[in-house]
């Protein structure tokens, strides 16, 4: 675990303090598109976010090939290359792509050449477990169709996502942390070597978006445009496919008797292998909306529009930071409640507890504008809006004045205290104390 952690945090570091230069890069070179009619943000943003992340993806993997515990990994597999090289040529088109906005068509074919590489070098399904059937053999064809095709979908349901501050790098943060959790347990709790490429997968994964994400909260300094919402899908989509089609089933068959009996008894724990699309439920979920309604409406599938689930939340009357929040929480919710199934299926508290979450999040979605109030002694944690004494400040100044209170400007002015001493602050927000001074 240690060895997880330092390549964490060397992705972490190497992600973070890239993100600076490439923004000062990417104002440099005039990659800042104009506003567009489907944008949330009203200033021209700078894009070539993913050039930073790619440098955390390189960092992570070379650390991990200096350590004791981890080089095993690129030398018994050749995965860690594969996605290397996968990587590089998704993040290329994407680079091209933020500063000179390629076609859709051009990107598609870019995304199934990438996915073609990875299958290449060996990163490929090779067979899926189906219950009450058992491990079920695939043909190099169908294998590698089925590689391509997720790799694919993985890369443009994160692309659609990408469309609040801190959106997709947040929930594929979070789909990575589940699926570290799960490939993790599958390494260390059933001895299985073929899951340490995943696990590795996971953990850069996690530390690419955690490293952008400080950047990229709202309000965005920088976007990760195509270059790093393509970049971290493929990323993702490779840690599936690695888990799926490399771990063979029949060595984590825990009860005796026939392969049926056992894959039927093991359901649970083949769930994530099953369905590993379930991390990115919300983006998927997104993706064939999306598709359904541009096609329904005689539109392509690639159009852009303002359709999108966070789009919806925004109509509804939420903010762009509690849209945000509330689209972690669902994605959060369906990720590790799967993980959480497959380890204690037998457990009715995880089933209830996922439907309380459930309820919870609904709740949430009809109360828009409901304002929680925070305790007194967690208001230095929180934003002014959710404090007791600015509300208060801003009630009795509304019923003072009648007036909406005006925003504080830089300017400030001197009173005189009752020691003879200068107090300083926002002039705009006092109206009755400049007519004071002016009548000095």
């Amino acid at each position: 675990m240690r060895e997880y952690l330092l390549t964490l945090c060397v992705t972490v570091a190497v992600t973070y303090l890239l993100t600076g230069p490439v923004r000062k890069f990417a104002i440099a070179v005039g990659a800042m598109p104009e506003i567009r009619a489907r944008d949330v943000h009203r200033e021209p943003t700078p894009r070539l976010g993913g050039i930073a992340m790619f440098g955390g993806l390189c960092a992570g993997l070379l650390v991990a090939d200096h350590l004791q515990n981890l080089n095993g990994v690129f030398e018994l597999s050749n995965e860690p290359r594969a996605l290397l090289s996968g990587a590089a040529l998704i993040w290329l088109v994407g680079v091209l792509d933020d500063k000179f906005e390629i076609d859709a068509l051009i990107k598609l074919g870019a995304q199934m050449i990438a996915a073609g590489v990875m299958v290449i070098q060996g990163l490929t399904i090779l067979w899926i477990p189906v219950p009450g059937i058992g491990t079920v053999a695939l043909t190099q064809w169908q294998g590698n169709l089925l590689t391509v095709a997720l790799v694919v979908i993985t890369i443009n349901a994160v692309n659609f996502v990408d469309g609040l501050d801190g959106l997709a790098a947040g929930t594929v943060c979070i789909a990575a942390c589940a699926f570290f959790l799960y490939t993790y347990r599958i390494w260390f709790g059933y001895g299985i070597e073929a899951a340490a490429p995943a696990t590795l997968f996971a953990a850069i994964l996690m530390g690419m978006c955690l490293g952008f994400l400080p950047h990229n909260m709202h309000p965005a300094r920088i976007f990760m445009g195509d270059s790093g919402s393509m970049l971290i899908g493929l990323v993702l989509a490779a840690s599936a496919i690695s888990i799926t089609g490399q771990v063979d089933p029949d060595t984590m068959a825990l009860f005796a008797g026939g392969e049926r009996n056992a894959t039927h008894a093991m359901l649970p724990v083949f769930i994530p292998l099953l369905l590993p699309l379930t991390i990115i439920a919300i983006p998927m979920a997104d993706l064939i909306l999306a598709i359904v309604r541009r096609t329904w409406n005689g539109q392509s599938p690639f159009a852009a529009d303002r359709g999108h689930l966070h789009h919806r939340l925004l109509e509804l009357g939420h903010s762009h930071s509690r849209a945000v929040l509330i689209m972690y929480f669902w994605s959060g919710l369906i990720a590790f409640g799967a993980v959480a199934y497959s380890v204690h299926s037998a457990s009715m508290w995880i089933v209830l507890a996922i439907a309380g979450l459930s309820a919870l999040g609904l709740v949430l979605l009809l109360l828009p504008r409901f304002t929680p109030r925070t305790p007194r002694w967690a208001e230095r944690l929180v934003p002014p809006r959710y404090r007791h004494a600015e509300r208060a400040a801003e009630a009795a100044l509304l019923d003072a004045t009648g007036a909406e209170p005006a925003p504080a400007r830089p300017i400030a002015v001197g009173v005189s205290g009752v020691n003879g001493a200068t107090a300083v602050g926002p002039r705009s927000r006092f109206p009755d104390r400049r007519k004071a001074e002016s009548s000095r």
